[in-house]
């Protein structure tokens, strides 16, 4: 088996030269990082990681308890979480929300030796928290948040039902229909409240009756759908509490036979990269930074780590609208 000192040995350079190489390469001088690596390809070196994660006392390894896949949302901060922490020298396990019941999941993870845990799957009154803050490994929230703080990056979720509300009652729309998930996420927690304020502040009502409360999933979305699409006085607007809703939203109106913006105004929040697929052209409301929420969290995990001194994080981001194709301005 091939063996640090054969590279050293082939590169013309100590033992102790390769060691940097593997664990602290922007500390080697270019010529012989070159030459190491040269080595290493030509000796079909493979670094015992295990070993090297004792001696640095690391693992190189960070967990991701992600949201459910069905929203795209969850499928672009994986992507960027995994991508970057690639980049940075990290694998990333990961894990999906439970819908409802994730102590098993958040089990699986606190077993395991990681170097940070990043997380979209937190309540905001989670019983999970105090675990987190024992376990001693860095974390970091994105998107959601718990009721005692913590490292987060979120964006402004009160100001995006407020923007979506107030972007529908422009076009003249009083009868909206809120359609989001359980107020124990903080993300439905304050775009609900935005919705809510707006409405109140035009003199428009809030009840059951248009504020509908879902598991987010499709089948949930199409229930919901139907019901109101049965009532005599159905919705002129939609306000769709992820462009994921609005998705499923905007496929069972389809279905139906009905035609947005024309026959229904709709908007959602996130501005994934799907809503603007020309497909969609979702109106919507989304963060200004271009970076994603993963982006933005795994960033500034991966900078805890590294540097344990830094400072809680706790950012939220503003928003803006984004206006495309599925809203339209109606008669008053």
């Amino acid at each position: 088996m091939t063996s640090s000192k054969d590279v050293a040995k082939l590169a013309g350079v100590s033992q102790s030269t390769v060691s940097r190489v593997l664990n602290t390469p922007e500390k080697v001088d270019k010529t012989k990082y070159e030459k190491v690596v040269q080595a290493m390809k030509e000796l079909n070196y493979r670094p015992n990681s295990i070993a090297r994660s004792l001696v640095k006392k690391q693992t190189k390894s960070i967990a991701l308890l992600s949201g459910p896949l069905h929203n795209p949302f969850f499928v672009e901060t994986t992507t960027s979480i995994v991508n970057y922490s690639k980049q940075r020298g990290y694998n990333v396990n990961v894990h999906f929300e439970n819908f409802g019941d994730n102590m098993s999941v958040y089990q699986d993870v606190l077993e395991r030796e990681v170097d940070g845990i990043i997380l979209s799957s937190i309540l905001y009154d989670d019983p999970i928290f105090p675990e987190l803050k024992k376990q001693n490994v860095p974390f970091m929230m994105f998107n959601r948040k718990h009721r005692e703080g913590g490292n987060y990056v979120e964006m402004d979720n009160v100001q995006a039902g407020r923007m979506a509300t107030e972007h529908l009652i422009a076009l003249n729309h009083k009868n909206i229909v809120c359609i989001g998930g359980p107020s124990t996420m903080t993300t439905f927690q304050g775009r609900y409240e935005g919705f809510r304020q707006v409405m109140e502040e035009n003199g428009l009502e809030v009840s059951d009756h248009n504020a509908r409360i879902t598991d987010t999933s499709e089948e949930a979305i199409r229930d919901v759908i139907t019901a109101i699409l049965a009532e005599k006085n159905r919705p002129t607007a939609i306000f769709a509490a992820t462009d994921s809703i609005a998705i499923f939203v905007l496929d069972d109106l389809i279905q139906k036979g009905y035609s947005v913006p024309e026959d229904i105004s709709l908007i959602g929040v996130d501005n994934i990269e799907l809503s603007s697929h020309h497909s969609f052209q979702l109106t919507t409301v989304g963060m200004l930074e271009e970076s994603n929420l993963g982006q933005l969290a795994i960033e500034n995990l991966i900078e805890q780590i590294e540097s344990p001194e830094r400072e809680c994080i706790q950012e939220t981001y503003p928003v803006q609208l984004v206006r495309r194709s599925t809203t339209r301005e109606i008669q008053p």
